[in-house]
């Protein structure tokens, strides 16, 4: 069943909704649904129902709420992926498998070995796609929330966003080489749900020792991600799955 976030301004009232914007073409072109169809719709508050549709028209898709689901699809700790800035379409990669993975924040950041350099001329374009292929992931994989994505920051801005979170990793290549490396399977298991972690992962090329010294003292703790070197757009994958996998599959 198709799934569409509704924000709280198109609920009509606690039973009834408006379907409003590119939504509407996918309902009535795209799927080609018709009156007396069924949609879940999401609230902003995370809750989602099953809702008939009442009534099509080229602007809105009106709904009537016919139960109130009951889920638990999210993660139990929220995922704050720190994305070094990689080259070509590789983000919006990051973006979409991340949001079908759990991740609750993205903070894409310019690192000293960032191949491209983000262009602020183009940000507000850019950042509109990257919303929408992260609400389209979202309704995918069946999220009760829409993940958030800031626009690109610098290295130093990054430290100052991390000083909130519980958790602070970072995904260093070195720690696949050590003989005795900090593996995830450890730092899992010290880990408590609704906690907040913080992942900073670098570019292509990694990071530079100085932002590795930087980011210890700023009280980050590096982790391998497996035995193997993993590119950019794999590592967040890895470590969102390994995450779900001790949670969700191993109940720890």
């Amino acid at each position: 069943m198709q799934r569409y976030f509704v924000a709280t301004t198109d609920w009509i009232s606690p039973d009834k909704a408006r379907i409003t914007g590119d939504d509407v073409h996918h309902i009535s072109r795209v799927m080609r649904m018709t009156e007396g169809d069924q949609v879940i719709c999401v609230n902003s508050g995370g809750q989602a129902a099953t809702c008939e549709i009442t009534h099509i028209d080229s602007d809105e898709v009106k709904v009537s709420v016919l139960e109130w689901k009951q889920e638990e699809v999210e993660l139990p700790v929220e995922v704050t992926i720190a994305q070094g800035l990689p080259k070509g379409d590789k983000l919006e990669l990051i973006l979409q498998k991340g949001t079908e993975l759990g991740a609750r924040k993205f903070i894409p950041y310019q690192a000293s070995r960032s191949i491209v350099k983000w262009d602020q001329k183009k940000a507000t374009k850019k950042l509109d796609r990257y919303h929408k292929i992260i609400k389209e992931a979202s309704e995918q994989a069946h999220r009760s929330v829409i993940p958030s994505v800031e626009t690109v920051v610098s290295f130093q801005n990054l430290i100052e966003k991390s000083k909130s979170y519980d958790v602070k990793l970072m995904a260093y290549e070195e720690e696949a080489r050590s003989d005795q490396p900090n593996k995830l399977s450890q730092v899992f298991n010290t880990l408590e749900r609704d906690q907040t972690i913080f992942t900073c992962i670098g570019p292509e090329g990694g990071f530079t020792p100085e932002e590795v010294e930087a980011l210890k003292v700023a009280g980050f703790v590096s982790v391998r991600l497996g035995p193997r070197i993993l590119r950019t757009e794999t590592a967040a994958m890895y470590f969102l799955s390994s995450l779900s996998y001790h949670f969700e599959e191993l109940g720890c």
